[in-house]
């Protein structure tokens, strides 16, 4: 637990690169263009960072601004995903479930259960979460770790379910993404968007960048799509000119800048993916092994960004008008485009397919989080984070696989038993389907 904690203190703009140059060097890939790899993508990994922190300098005043100058009347605080890791994390459960989820993943690697190498450490948070709140309900620390466990085999197995469209999106071969949230929703929007196949109207929409490019110029450019969003956060928030001007510049440098990050950390998994390749053909007749990475990487596409910033507006109305929940949304309304990002890969970045599922997305993750506010609130108590008297919950617990786990988990050795019993069968289904999509892929870059 020491060297674990000891490797995690260094922050995974080190930690993901370190890893990564190992991977390089056992791939035959040679020390020094593993070394450039790896720095390239910690580099990539250092710049979306300061993108991301734009998000959070930026549209979080923004964010707030509006909620207190439309006063709106909720009861529970959103106090965001980072708040909300360290209270997993201090857990008896967040204590354990790093070196457990670590070890379960390599035994899953071995018996080819899953493809996906989860090297996405500092997301085990959301594992933690469940865990942590299946040991609250039930007393049981062996049931909240296997809570943990579940939900990280989940992770993995849509992870593969999805390698083939996000490795298509990014431009990347060999990656994944397990991360605890984005995982959970490739679900919904993969039966969305088999919905939306069946609508003639969504069936037939184009609507992705390039299309409104095609159609209206310049005005389809994101530079523009940014400057307008950002005016109207501007108009809500009731700002004044510099102020204004502030928000639309950097909504439009969040637009560009993310691309740009991306870039580069593609640039750092090139030769990694290219040697990964040329290693399991030559030793294991050409079996796959996914890296599993945070979520963060697909935040480049133009269509996430554009529909992550138009959701802002439209999760604080949906906070108001849906009956029963008891969210405000703040701390992590701003990172919206992190809760809709695998939508645009499922969509193929259908803008109106992926605004739709962002909205839908957005409707269960108001009422999950109401629902898990309690829990999350004796936890927080518990760590310090908060008074025992404030309620207090966050987006990042409106996860469909946190719910259904901690539902089923509260009932005890039975309920995991049922979770345990239903995982199997959905792994066997997942490598069906995952085996079918890398058929049509194969035929595709051939």
């Amino acid at each position: 637990m020491v060297i674990i904690d000891y490797f995690l203190s260094l922050g995974s703009t080190v930690f993901v690169p370190l890893v990564l140059i190992l991977i390089g060097i056992i791939l035959g890939q040679g020390i020094l263009r593993a070394v450039r790899s790896g720095i390239t993508v910690g580099i990539g990994f250092i710049g979306l960072n300061l993108a991301i922190s734009l998000i959070s300098n930026t549209l979080e005043p923004a964010v707030n601004q509006i909620v207190e100058r439309f006063s709106f009347n909720l009861t529970v605080l959103d106090i965001g995903s980072g708040a909300a890791a360290g209270v997993a994390f201090s857990t008896v459960i967040g204590a354990l479930i790093i070196p457990a989820v670590f070890i379960l993943n390599v035994i899953l690697l071995l018996v080819g259960f899953t493809k996906t190498m989860n090297i996405d450490i500092f997301n085990y948070s959301h594992y933690a979460f469940t865990g942590a709140v299946v040991h609250l309900m039930t007393g049981s620390i062996p049931l909240g770790i296997a809570a943990s466990l579940i939900q990280a085999t989940w992770s993995l197995l849509s992870a593969d379910y999805s390698a083939k469209q996000v490795q298509e999106a990014v431009g990347v071969e060999g990656i994944s993404i397990p991360q605890g949230y984005a995982s959970s929703t490739v679900p919904l929007f993969t039966i969305l968007d088999k919905i939306y196949d069946r609508i003639p109207l969504l069936r037939d929409s184009k609507l992705d960048l390039s299309y409104l490019q095609g159609r209206i110029g310049m005005f389809g450019d994101p530079t523009i799509i940014g400057a307008a969003l950002g005016a109207i956060l501007a108009l809500l928030a009731g700002y004044n000119f510099a102020e204004g001007t502030n928000l639309v510049m950097g909504v439009v440098a969040i637009m560009i800048l993310f691309p740009r990050m991306v870039k580069i950390i593609v640039e750092g998994l090139l030769p990694i993916s290219n040697s990964a390749k040329s290693f399991f053909n030559k030793h294991f007749q050409g079996k796959e092994v996914y890296i599993g990475l945070d979520s963060a990487l697909t935040l480049g596409l133009p269509t996430t960004q554009i529909v992550g910033t138009m959701l802002i507006p439209i999760t604080l109305i949906l906070a108001v008008i849906l009956p029963g929940n008891k969210v405000l949304p703040l701390g992590d309304l701003a990172f919206a485009a992190f809760f809709t990002c695998m939508a645009t890969i499922i969509h193929k970045g259908n803008i109106l397919k992926t605004i739709l599922s962002g909205i839908i997305n957005m409707v269960g993750i108001l009422y999950i989080a109401s629902w898990f506010a309690p829990y999350f609130s004796e936890l927080a108590a518990k760590s310090g984070a908060v008074s025992i008297q404030s309620q207090t919950t966050a987006l990042w617990n409106g996860n469909v696989f946190d719910f259904i786990i901690a539902k089923l988990g509260g009932m005890g050795a039975i309920g995991i038993g049922i979770l345990i019993i239903g995982t199997i069968p959905l792994g066997l289904y997942v490598k069906k389907v995952s085996s079918e999509k890398e058929k049509i892929y194969k035929e595709k870059v051939n």
